[in-house]
């Protein structure tokens, strides 16, 4: 029985990847490092870009959580 190779799907990189630049934004952000770049990056839009990239990191992981359940269901085939 050949071994199935698992793949990361494309669209949980990318998600990911977007995610963990909103989290890092929403950190700068709320310790008050971005407020010279622009007004509207204070404490409040701070926890907005927080809250978008937990939204951002937990979007990506359904698509690499169906890519692990299809590379279980092949293996057991």
């Amino acid at each position: 029985m050949p071994a199935v190779r698992f793949r990361v799907p494309l669209s949980a990189v990318v998600l990911g990847l977007l995610g963990l630049v909103a989290l890092t934004g929403g950190g700068l952000a709320l310790i008050g490092q971005l407020k010279h770049f622009h007004p509207l990056l204070n404490r409040d839009g701070g926890l907005a870009l927080v809250v978008s990239g937990v939204a951002l990191v937990l979007s990506a992981s359904f698509p690499l959580a169906i890519a692990v359940l299809s590379a279980q269901r092949e293996s057991a085939e």
